[in-house]
C-alpha cells in the first residue's frame, strides 16, 4: 500500500524541465494497469549520464538528430524498490507479490522493431530508457515509480541491502561491457575511468583471469580503491604518462584490451594510442561532447576491433547473483546517500567527485 505521506494521490518527485532546472514537486501517484508494477522507491543512484543531462550536455538536449530528453521528466534509471501495487497479470508474469523487492531493466522495449523481434531488445529502435522522457518512462527520483507493461522486471532477494541492490543496474552494464571485450587468459586489460561502473568492470574482468589489470583515472582515492578491488597496476593520468607506462608493461606492444568507461573524449585518443595492433577497443562511456580521432589508426595502422557497449542486456540475473555472493563488492563504491529533498546537494557532490563515487538518494526517508 502507499505510505501515509502519499496523501491525496500525490507524491514527491524531482522533475527536470531544462538544464540546471530540476525541481522538487508534488506529482500524481502512478496508476497501475494490466501487467504493470508500482514500487515504493527505496534507493536511486545518480549516474554520470544523469549528471551530464542535468548539466546540459548537447547529446541530451540538442541531439543529433533530435533532443533525447523530453521534459518534463522524472530522472533516475538506477533504482531499487518495494512492490506496493500489481496490475492484473503482473504477479504471474514476474513472480512478484506485494512487499517483494524488485527492479526493472533500464530500457522499455517496444517489442515491435527488428531489434526487439530478434531478441536484441537493448538496441530497441525507440530507445526509451527510464529517467529521460516524461510519462511512462519516468524514473526513480520519486517516492514511487511504475514499471509499465512490456518492461523486463525481476524479483531481488530480500536479504540484499538497498545500498547494494541499487548497484544492480550499473553492474549489469559492467558485465555486458566486459562480455563485449572477449578477454582471454593472460590478456593485458586497461579500464579507463574508475567510477562506479569502471570499478565494477574491474571486478568482472578479474573473474576472467587476465594477465594484468590496469586502471586509469585522475583521482588518487579512486585508484586506491581500484587496487583494493584487484587492479594490478593503477595510473594517475595527472602524474604519469599512461601510454608509456602501459607499453612498458607489455614489452612495448600495448594492451590487448582497452575499455573506455570515463566518457571523456580524450580517453578515446589515449586508448587508440595505447592498444596493440589487432587489439580490442570497447566504448562504454557516454560523452557530453563529440570525440574525434584519426581513423587511420583503427584501420591502416592497427586493424583494431572496435566494439560498443550499451546497457546490460541479459545481465541482471548475473548481477543479482554476483552481488548476493559478494563476488562483486560495492561497499566502497556507494559512498554518499541523501534524502530526496537534498537532490541538488547530491548532484553537486556527485559532479565534483572529490570524495564520492556513487551518490544515491533515498526518496522515502526524510522527504
Amino acid at each position: 500500500m502507499f505510505s501515509p505521506k502519499a496523501k491525496k494521490n500525490f507524491m514527491l518527485a524531482v522533475v527536470g524541465y531544462k538544464p540546471q532546472d530540476y525541481r522538487l514537486e508534488e506529482v500524481p501517484l502512478p496508476k497501475v494497469g494490466p501487467e504493470e508494477v508500482v514500487i515504493r522507491v527505496k534507493r536511486v543512484g545518480i549516474c554520470a549520464s544523469d549528471l551530464k543531462c542535468y548539466q546540459g550536455a548537447d547529446r541530451f538536449w540538442k541531439g543529433p538528430p533530435t533532443p533525447y530528453v523530453k521534459p518534463p521528466f522524472i530522472p533516475g534509471h538506477e533504482f531499487i524498490g518495494e512492490v506496493v501495487k500489481l496490475g492484473p497479470g503482473a504477479s504471474e508474469k514476474y513472480n512478484l507479490k506485494i512487499g517483494d523487492k524488485a527492479i526493472s531493466e533500464q530500457i522499455l522495449p517496444c517489442w515491435n522493431c527488428r531489434f526487439c523481434l530478434s531478441g536484441k531488445y537493448w538496441m530497441c529502435e525507440t530507445n526509451n530508457v527510464y529517467g529521460f522522457h516524461g510519462g511512462i518512462d519516468d524514473g526513480g527520483m520519486a517516492e514511487y515509480m511504475k514499471f509499465p507493461q512490456g518492461t523486463i522486471n525481476y524479483k531481488v532477494p530480500r536479504d540484499l541491502p538497498d545500498d547494494v541492490a541499487v548497484m544492480i543496474e550499473p553492474l549489469s552494464c559492467a558485465i555486458h561491457a566486459v562480455q563485449r571485450a572477449n578477454i582471454e587468459l593472460g590478456d593485458i586489460v586497461v579500464i579507463a575511468g574508475a567510477g562506479a561502473i569502471g570499478l565494477c568492470m574491474l571486478q568482472i574482468a578479474k573473474l576472467k583471469n587476465p594477465g594484468k589489470l590496469i586502471m586509469l583515472d585522475t583521482k588518487e582515492k579512486r585508484l586506491e580503491i581500484a587496487q583494493e578491488l584487484g587492479a594490478d597496476i593503477v595510473i594517475n593520468l595527472t602524474e604519469e604518462d599512461a601510454i608509456a607506462k602501459v607499453k612498458d608493461s607489455s614489452d612495448g606492444y600495448g594492451c590487448d584490451i582497452y575499455i573506455e568507461a570515463s566518457g571523456y573524449p580524450q580517453a578515446v585518443e589515449q586508448g587508440l594510442e595505447m592498444i596493440r595492433k589487432l587489439g580490442t577497443y570497447v566504448e562504454f562511456g557516454v560523452f557530453g561532447h563529440e570525440a574525434k580521432v584519426d581513423w587511420s589508426i583503427i584501420g591502416d595502422q592497427k586493424e583494431l576491433d572496435i566494439r560498443g557497449s550499451h546497457l546490460g542486456p541479459y545481465c541482471y540475473p548475473l548481477a543479482i547473483e554476483y552481488l548476493r555472493k559478494r563476488l562483486v563488492k560495492v561497499d566502497m563504491i556507494v559512498t554518499h546517500t541523501f534524502p530526496l529533498r537534498e537532490y541538488k546537494k547530491a548532484m553537486k557532490i556527485a559532479s565534483e567527485g572529490h570524495n564520492s563515487i556513487r551518490v544515491t538518494l533515498t526518496p522515502n526517508e526524510n522527504t
